[in-house]
Order: structure tokens, then C-alpha cells, then sequence
């Protein structure tokens, strides 16, 4: 995979990704993929930005062999990427500095984000406050409901939350609203989507943005262990966190990529939001092509997850295409088996992971032991559950 190049001048990952917008978008779309060109080639647009993750966000964020665990387990070496430790408690800054410079960079004044799970959200009026920028944040009704901590966060940080009502009142929906919102007000505003999804160039540019998880994993791990691990892991809905581990990694032969998506209640059952697992077809949400949750007429449908960060039907195009060309393996994880992960870090580490890095926790609990004790398995764990408590709560019957 050493000539692996992607996406192509069209912004496709094989058959995935491009440009699907209303007419109005696409004058703005090309203004921040030029935008984006020259800023990826200007040395000063890269220090500042590894200035501000150095000293603003406080990385670069470790690798920790969880050893307890590991040994409760019985077979491989769990190591974890520690992006729970990050201002705001996620991976989600490092993309949102990105997008916040760029737009400093092109001379906006006024941030838009979606967010599910909440971490986009706060990322984005953290950087909105940061660069003195306006902000708003589009959350759908049922997820400012499971992650109100969250909203409280963007609040207290300056921005406005806006509740969706329609639609299933989640994720998606708070991607059609941001949309809706951008063609209205194009000339003031940049859209920071947080995640590694949306028309070209957003999926390159999330990804360019997270791979700083995945070029330190790589130095982190050759000086802990002296090589690189055989499996390395991460939760994916749009797949942010997951690109920014497995792109570093791609032409590492020797390490397995594996990809978890939200299994809900089992992908026997509607309830679950894992398009490549369950063999869903492609089409087109958001402005790109890629595998997606649909009926025969090509209807989107609804998802489940215990993760409101999962809650999505579809994946990032370049997952889609990583799963075309067989360089990442992608299974899903059960609701029930994300929540015994929970509880296992929790007990045998100490560290309360994000429900959705949960998702990537099972897949290591459950194959740890069917491998040896000298095998390695790094998981990406891409943020804290702080904000999650109020669901564990609520799903363990326990009143705060």
C-alpha cells in the first residue's frame, strides 16, 4: 500500500466521496478546497497549528499499556492512544483547530458545527472562542437530551445550541440543518463538520487534521514496545477518529486495521447504524457517496445507538473505500457489549472512556484473549465519558 493515494483531483475514494450539493454550494465549496490547497502547502498554516495543539490542546497525547486489564483479559497487550486526555476530553479539537485556522485563513467570522455525542460541538465553540469567532452548534432534540453536560459545556463557552426537531432528531438531522444553515449564509460563515464525511474536500481535510493520532501512535509505540502492534482499533460512525489512527498506518503491512461500528441491538435487527457491516448498499447523504443505511426506494433509515457520536447511517468515503481494497477490516459491536467494555476500563484502569470509544474497547476485550500474550493491540481511544454518565445512569437504573 506504499502508492496508496486518495481521494483523486475529483475528491473520490474509489467509488466514494465527490461533490452531491445544491447549485448554491458549490461556489463555496470550491472557495474552501482552494482555500484548504494552499494552506496545506504554506509551512507557517502547519506551525501554527502545531503550536496551538502543543500548547493549547496539550499534546501530544500518550500511549498507555493497560496492563491491568491485559492481564485480567489473558492474552494481548492492551495499549491505548489517550486522545480522552485532550482539552475538551476528545479527538474532536484537533480537526476543529484545523478548520478554525482555515477559516481565520479565508476571513470568516461565524462557526457552524453539528454534533451528536457533543464533543464536535464544544470543540467547535472551544476554537470559536479561541480565534474570537461566533458560533453555532446544530444538535438534534434526543441527543441534547442524553448529552445535556455537553450542551451546558457549549454554552458556557459562548455558542448557540440550536435543536433539531426533525427527522429522527439526531445526528443526521443536525447535518441537514448545518447544511441548510451554510447555503443561507455563505459569505460569513465556515462550517466546521466534524467528522471525516461531507463533499469534497472535507473528508481529506478531517483526515489531514487527525492523522496527528496516528503519526504519534507510530513514533509512541516503536519507542514503548520497539515496534509497531500487530492490531491497531477504533470506534467508527463518520469516522473521524478512525481515519486520523488508520491513515499513518496504511502501509505498515504487518498491522491489522480494525474498524467497530454501532451494532445497536444486533444487525439482525434494524436498530443499529453499521452500514458496511451489515452490507448496506452505497448512496448519497450529505453531499458524498458512500455506504449507507437505506430501503429498496433508497430512503435513508432510521439508526440506533447506545453512542449518540455512532447515531449516524452512514461512514466516511474513505472507510468505504479502505473496506473496497481490504486494508481495513470493519465488524460492529452490540449496545450490551460496548457497555461491558465500559465498565471493565473503568474498573481494572480507572479511566471512564466515551461511549463510543467503548465500541473499539469491545473488540479488544473480546479478541484479547484469543491472541498471545506477546501480541500488542493499540486502541484508539478517542475520548472520555464524562459525558455519558447520565446514560450508563439511566441504562443501569441509577437516579443522580
Amino acid at each position: 500500500m506504499k502508492n496508496y493515494h486518495a481521494p483523486d483531483k475529483q475528491g473520490f475514494f474509489g467509488e466514494h466521496g465527490g461533490l452531491f450539493v445544491a447549485e448554491t454550494l458549490i461556489p463555496v465549496l470550491a472557495e474552501v478546497k482552494k482555500a484548504y490547497k494552499d494552506a496545506k502547502k504554506d509551512p507557517a498554516f502547519w506551525a501554527e497549528f502545531e503550536d496551538v495543539l502543543k500548547y493549547y490542546v496539550g499534546r501530544p497525547s500518550p500511549v498507555y499499556h493497560a496492563e491491568r486489564l491485559s492481564a485480567h483479559l489473558g492474552g494481548a497487550q492492551i495499549w491505548l492512544k489517550r486522545e480522552d486526555l485532550n482539552h475538551t476530553g476528545a479527538h474532536k479539537i484537533n480537526n476543529a483547530i484545523g478548520q478554525a485556522l482555515l477559516a481565520k485563513r479565508m476571513g470568516k467570522k461565524r462557526v457552524i458545527a453539528e454534533t451528536g455525542a457533543g464533543q464536535h460541538g464544544v470543540a467547535s465553540a472551544t476554537v470559536a472562542a479561541r480565534f474570537g469567532m461566533t458560533c453555532d452548534v446544530y444538535m438534534g432534540a434526543d441527543d441534547i437530551i442524553r448529552q445535556s453536560p455537553n450542551v451546558f459545556r457549549m454554552k458556557l463557552l459562548g455558542a448557540n445550541v440550536v435543536s433539531v426537531d426533525s427527522g429522527s432528531r439526531t445526528l443526521k438531522d443536525a447535518m441537514n440543518e448545518a447544511m441548510r444553515e451554510w447555503v443561507a449564509r455563505v459569505d460569513d460563515t465556515f462550517y466546521i463538520i466534524g467528522t471525516a464525511a461531507g463533499p469534497t474536500p472535507y473528508p481529506e481535510m478531517v483526515r489531514d487534521f487527525q492523522c496527528v493520532i496516528g503519526n504519534e501512535a507510530k513514533k509512541q509505540m516503536k519507542k514503548a514496545i520497539g515496534r509497531q502492534p500487530d492490531i491497531a482499533v477504533a470506534c467508527v460512525g463518520g469516522g473521524s477518529n478512525a481515519i486520523g489512527l488508520f491513515y499513518p498506518y496504511i502501509g505498515e503491512k504487518k498491522t491489522r486495521l480494525v474498524g467497530v461500528e454501532a451494532g445497536g441491538y444486533g444487525l439482525d435487527t434494524l436498530d443499529h447504524a453499521a452500514p458496511i457491516s451489515s452490507g448496506a448498499p452505497a448512496g448519497v447523504l450529505h453531499g458524498f457517496r458512500s455506504y449507507l443505511m437505506q430501503d429498496e426506494n433508497g430512503q435513508v433509515l432510521g439508526t440506533h445507538s447506545v453512542s449518540a457520536g455512532l447515531d449516524y447511517p452512514g461512514i466516511g468515503p474513505e472507510h468505504s473505500y479502505l473496506h473496497d481494497i481490504g486494508r481495513v477490516e470493519y465488524t460492529a459491536a452490540t449496545d450490551d457489549k460496548a457497555l461491558a467494555a465500559f465498565d471493565l476500563l473503568c474498573q481494572y484502569e480507572g479511566i471512564i472512556p466515551a461511549l463510543e470509544s467503548s465500541h473499539a474497547m469491545a473488540w479488544a476485550v473480546e479478541n484479547a484473549p484469543k491472541m498471545g500474550k506477546d501480541q500488542v493491540i493499540l486502541v484508539n481511544l478517542s475520548g472520555r465519558g464524562d459525558k455519558d454518565i447520565n446514560t450508563v445512569a439511566k441504562l443501569k437504573g441509577i437516579e443522580l
